[in-house]
């Protein structure tokens, strides 16, 4: 009993600490992420005056970040994008999450393991931090969008890309990580030989990328036919939040394929089946979800302050300043290389929104997800993370205070894209 206790009052700080935070948001008027993150670094100065420990540990946050938060935060994310858009964009959106993702984390950890060129830095812990940086998560810049009256398409353009992105990051974080892993176990040098060939990397990537999409499908449908059967507005909400975990907890431990992408899948399936449902048994579904997400999102940025120590900007500074250049780089450097091929695959993505795009991927949630979920015997861990941190702490006292900037500019310019061919 007093183990349950104990959790029970760890839980109860952080969500106390995340309430603060958003309180603090208010209070100085910033985003309710860099508040939460005041509240965190607060709330961990104050852990030895009242001489309480919160029980998280550097080695203990794999199974709350992966099987408790991510799920909400991707199924929220999904449940949010209007499906008839989404249909008219899902091809730049593609194009933008998986080519687009993929030359992010490449040229990430080029420039990370080129720029950073330390032996207790090898090239696979370059290419895991590229993969976690590949992760955009641009909810302030959305939320301005929405405070200007943006055009809806941009607001699902950036949204969709943002929540696809975040999917196939998360796929190549997991197989990085899997390398990562065995090479530590095999006592595996930074220049040995590669693990498995080219062929069994595409092999191992498709199985869990189209296996979550095939399980996504399926659980989608049935979520869709379990809440037309039960026909009420309570049981429509506990079916989905259920679908939520339980899709995500089937792939990952049953079926083995990508959780995010199941979930994702399964929250478009279930909302596009159930839209004539939106005014009767779903109505309540937005909000329900919305409070879910600012919950989750807000414990993991108190996590973030929590963890966060004044040594790792005296140990780190010089990588963390190389990662932001190459994170900030990269991503711009993706975007101006594959949107202008949206043209071919959809509606052609206007230049302002590209530069929105490139300057508003900023790191978020996702990315701190991803690197509080490293294991610790890893002996670089503790390198990747202080250079992510560095990162989101960039993104949201930088980039996300001067979004508003480009976002007057866009206006002004009052861009209207172009129908789709055909």
């Amino acid at each position: 009993m007093d183990g349950v206790t104990t959790l029970v009052g760890q839980g109860l700080y952080m969500a106390v600490a995340a309430v603060v935070g958003l309180g603090l948001a208010r209070v100085l008027r910033t985003d309710n992420t860099l508040g939460c993150l005041v509240a965190g670094v607060l709330a961990g100065m104050l852990l030895p005056v009242i001489d309480f420990d919160t029980g998280i540990r550097a080695d203990n946050l794999h199974q709350l970040v992966f099987f408790v938060i991510l799920p909400v935060l991707i199924f929220e994310a999904a449940w949010r994008i209007e499906p008839s858009l989404l249909k008219r964009w899902i091809g730049p959106i593609l194009l933008l999450a998986t080519l687009g993702a993929v030359i992010t984390a490449v040229l990430v950890g080029l420039l990370l393991y080129y720029g950073i060129d330390h032996p207790g830095f090898p090239w696979i812990a370059a290419f895991l931090t590229g993969a976690i940086l590949a992760a955009t998560d641009p909810v302030a810049v959305i939320n301005r969008l929405r405070q200007s009256g943006a055009d809806e398409e941009l607001l699902t353009l950036v949204e969709g890309e943002s929540l696809f992105n975040d999917a196939a990051a998360i796929v190549l974080f997991s197989l990085v990580l899997g390398v990562a892993s065995h090479s530590v176990m095999e006592g595996a040098t930074a220049t040995g030989e590669p693990l498995a060939g080219a062929g069994t990397v595409a092999l191992y990537f498709a199985v869990i990328f189209f296996g979550g999409l095939a399980l996504g499908l399926l659980c989608g449908l049935v979520t869709a036919i379990v809440v037309l059967f039960l026909r009420s507005a309570g049981a429509a909400l506990v079916t989905l939040v259920l679908s939520a975990f339980g899709t995500f907890y089937l792939a990952e431990h049953v079926v083995h394929v990508s959780g995010i992408l199941a979930v994702m899948v399964c929250a478009i399936v279930a909302r596009t089946c159930l839209r004539e449902q939106e005014e009767t048994y779903l109505s309540d579904a937005g909000p329900t979800w919305e409070w879910l997400a600012l919950l989750f999102s807000a414990l993991i940025f108190v996590i973030m302050g929590l963890v966060i120590t004044p040594g790792m900007f005296a140990s780190h500074w010089l990588s963390m300043l190389i990662a932001i250049a190459a994170a900030v780089g990269a991503r711009a450097l993706a975007i101006f290389l594959v949107a202008p091929l949206s043209g071919f695959v959809g509606p052609p993505i206007p230049k302002p929104w590209r530069v929105l795009l490139s300057w508003g991927g900023l790191r978020g949630v996702i990315a701190l997800a991803l690197v509080l979920s490293l294991p610790t015997n890893l002996p670089y861990w503790y390198t990747v993370q202080s250079m992510v941190f560095g990162v989101v702490l960039f993104s949201l006292l930088l980039q996300g205070t001067t979004s508003s900037f480009l976002i007057r500019k866009m206006s002004a310019a009052e861009v209207v894209p172009p129908r789709a061919r055909g």
